[in-house]
């Protein structure tokens, strides 16, 4: 993996020490705008990797810095986001641009940044997250063409719970406390409901919580066995 230092001047001290990965996509139309943007004083914008379509990586902000991608946002009682995440901007124009697939290409230099990451940071993978988890009233990248399932098959982030599923016929306010304790902010329940379809039931975003997103959830919040994580 080639690693381009781009610098940014947009970032500044941590306050907690790194314990997740965010994921984002641009959502601009091209490459350099996101770049530009990104590396603008003016903007108050960052992140420490930006990885292009082509597969090259931009070294924005250095990972022992707070770099400014995750705005007001919350998972599992953090709410500076920032101080305890690297963030990572995926070159895709987004829903307001055309959002598209990601290019494989680019999908293996995800990948094998994300591993290192996690590696170096001792990262669950309950904790690589996209933006849409951290603010689900605000985002919705990387988005549901995002294939999670490419870094799930190597250990980088839960998969989808697909065996022995059980339906604990929550009521709403039941999945929503439960959604709450698997990480998310619920403040905005459709919100909350809709980032966790985006995540894990990618075909059917709809903010209505069934059978299907019941057993979903109860498989992930189960205990998982020793070293699972």
């Amino acid at each position: 993996m080639t690693i381009i230092d781009t610098p940014s001047p947009n970032w500044d001290e941590r306050s907690l020490p790194i314990s997740m990965i965010v994921l984002h996509y641009t959502g601009m139309p091209d490459a350099a705008g996101a770049l530009a943007r990104l590396c603008d004083a003016e903007a108050k914008v960052s992140c420490h990797y930006l990885v292009d379509e082509d597969a090259r990586v931009h070294r924005l902000v250095p990972e022992d810095r707070r770099a400014w991608h995750a705005g007001r946002s919350h998972w599992r009682e953090i709410d500076d986001v920032n101080s305890a995440s690297i963030g990572i901007e995926i070159v895709n124009p987004g829903h307001e641009w055309g959002y598209r697939p990601f290019p494989a290409e680019q999908i293996a230099a995800v990948i094998e940044l994300v591993g290192d990451i996690k590696d170096r940071h001792g990262i669950s993978r309950g904790n690589v997250v996209g933006h849409s988890d951290v603010a689900p009233g605000r985002k919705r990248d990387p988005g549901e063409l995002f294939p999670w399932h490419s870094l799930a098959r190597l250990r980088l982030a839960l998969p989808r719970p697909t065996r022995n599923l059980m339906d604990p016929e929550w009521t709403e306010a039941g999945f929503c406390l439960a959604l709450e304790r698997f990480g998310y902010d619920v403040s905005d329940r459709m919100a909350a409901i809709m980032a966790f379809q985006r995540r894990f039931r990618p075909e059917l975003i709809d903010g209505e919580i069934d059978a299907e997103c019941r057993m979903i959830l109860l498989a992930l919040l189960l205990p998982k066995p020793q070293g699972d994580e």
